[in-house]
Parts: C-alpha cells; structure tokens; sequence
C-alpha cells in the first residue's frame, strides 16, 4: 500500500454546492453540459439475520431534487441483472452505454449525488472510475445543496424513469481506448480468499461498523460476522457531522493506520454490498492510497458460501 499526497485531487472529485450551482447556470448559458445523477437507494436497516430490504430512491428524489438532476435506480441501473448478488458491477462497456443513454458524452461534466449517506453517489462514482469516466460527488449530498440556500423541486414519481441500454457502440471512445491498459478496480472472491488465508498479499478492510464487523448485531446477509484477516475502517468514521467528506489531513491520518498488506499488495475493501466500501474507497482516493479494489460481493456472496469461514467477536491482540 502507498499512501500519497493527502487530498491528491480533492478538487476534481469532490465538488460543493455553489460550485455546482455555478455550473449549472453556465450549463443553461450554453457551456460545457452538467448531468447530475441522484443514485440514492433507500437500504432498511435488519431487524434480524437474512432480513434484505431495499428500495428505489425514486420517491425520494421526486419529492425534492436538484433541479435538472435526474435519479437512476441503482437497483437495476449500472448493475449486472444476472450477477447472484444485489449491486454487482456491470461490464465497463454497458456502464458507459448507460451513462450515454441519459445523455452524457465525453464532454459532459457528471455530478453525483445521494439523499446524504454520501455512498450511493460513491458507488456509482466507482462504477464510473473503472469504466474510465471521471464523475465528481457532491460533498454532502442533498443535505448540503439545501443548507447552501439553492432550490429543489419536485415532480412526479414515474418522470424518474428506468435508464434505456443501447445495444452497440462505445460513446466515451477514450476510456474505451484505455480498457486494455487500465486496472481493475474490482477483486472476485476467490482473489478475496486468497489475501484472506495469507497466499497473495493485500490488505482487507470492512468498511461496515464495529457492532456489524464482531457481529454483534443483525445482519442483512446469511451470517454474522467478518472476513478471517481484516481490519476495521468504517465508511461513516470518514465523515463530519454535516455528512461531508472530513478534510484531508484527517482522511490522511486515518488510512495511515491501516496494517502494510506486504509486496505492493492492495487494499481490499469490502462491506455488505459493496455500498459502504465504496464510501471508503472514496475517502481513501483523496487521501492518497493506491492501489484500492473492492471486493464487489461483499459479505453477501461470502456469507453465502458455507465454506468460507467467518470471524466473530472483538479484535485481540
């Protein structure tokens, strides 16, 4: 693991409220185009062990939204349908077929945004990263758009709409150019098993909270409890009490922490789904670690398999 410069390129990844706003109003004028994509999924929490409930965020973006934005469902959009768990990434190809399909271009500037978790818009912002996109997150989502004084608005539920999937053709030809060359941000879990047991060097890290990585406390997936081998980062520790980003020394100070994976290995993130990970992959972006991968079926295809074993309790030692 590498740890860069704290907050390498905090500006063209993380954008605020008036700047956005700004970009939206030269967008109007005829300037470069904005797509703004609200990505929130509303995840409930379990009461009990297996108990899975998500749905659309749909509701919640018609009832205020960024005017302009539109929602996509990640439920069923920028997702692999025949993947055997929720939120799989789909391939680099479809997923800027997607991105085309509602109107974005390499010339297009996409914002993300989510109802305040910060992790949806983080998702997607990773999604779009391996396919080579660049996307910018609003820090602090809807909550802070509001607290800046800027506008919402709201229309009707079904205006959300599903996101079309052209069948052919590449509409971001540079990033297609660089599929070839450009890592995968993404480790299966037979990879995953292989940091875990000591045969390939890495770091993983849970970015769920304390009570879920001892499994202490329900749990969406089959069983309780953390991959053999990692560590402790949780997603929400990297925000303030606003819901934005913590500044950059603070990111820094804190992925500072994590243990050496030994030999250049990755840091492997990994939470329920691959939703929270991906709020701590963010977070560690800005602070300057590389290489990250996350591990995209998470507890949910781990604790599905019977074999792999799972850690309960306090960290030791």
């Amino acid at each position: 693991m590498n740890l860069g410069t704290s907050g390498a390129h905090r500006g063209s990844i993380l954008i605020d409220a008036d700047e956005l706003a700004r970009l939206l109003e030269e967008g109007r004028e005829g300037s470069a185009p904005v797509l703004v994509l609200d990505a929130t999924v509303v995840l409930a929490r379990p009461a009990h062990d297996g108990d899975y409930r998500a749905a659309s965020g749909a509701d919640a973006w018609a009832g205020a939204h960024i005017p302009g934005s539109r929602h996509v469902d990640l439920l069923t959009a920028f997702t692999d349908p025949a993947a055997p768990y929720h939120f799989a990434h789909p391939s680099r190809a479809a997923t800027r077929r997607e991105l085309a399909a509602l109107g974005a271009d390499e010339r297009t500037t996409v914002v993300l945004y989510d109802q305040g978790s910060l992790q949806w818009a983080a998702r997607l912002w990773w999604v779009l990263r391996d396919a080579g996109v660049a996307a910018r997150v609003l820090d602090g989502g809807l909550p802070a758009w509001t607290a800046a004084g800027l506008p919402v608005v709201s229309s009707a539920p079904e205006v959300a709409g599903t996101v079309r999937r052209p069948s052919e053709g590449d509409p971001f030809p540079g990033a297609a150019a660089g599929d070839a060359a450009r890592p995968s941000l993404w480790l299966d879990k037979e990879g995953v098993r292989a940091v875990s047991e000591g045969r390939a060097s890495g770091t993983l890290v849970c970015a769920l909270g304390a009570a879920h990585f001892e499994g202490a406390t329900p749990t969406r997936y089959s069983r309780r409890g953390r991959i053999p081998g990692s560590v402790s980062l949780p997603a929400q520790d990297f925000l303030d009490g606003d819901g934005r980003l913590l500044p950059a020394p603070d990111l820094a100070a804190r992925a500072s922490g994590l243990p050496d994976g030994g030999a250049g290995g990755p840091v492997v993130l990994y939470c329920g789904g691959g939703i929270s990970a991906s709020l701590d992959a963010l977070a560690l972006t800005l602070a300057g670690v590389d290489p990250l991968v996350m591990y995209d079926g998470s507890l949910e295809e781990w604790t599905a398999d019977p074999e792999l074993p799972l850690v309960r309790g306090k960290v030791t030692g």
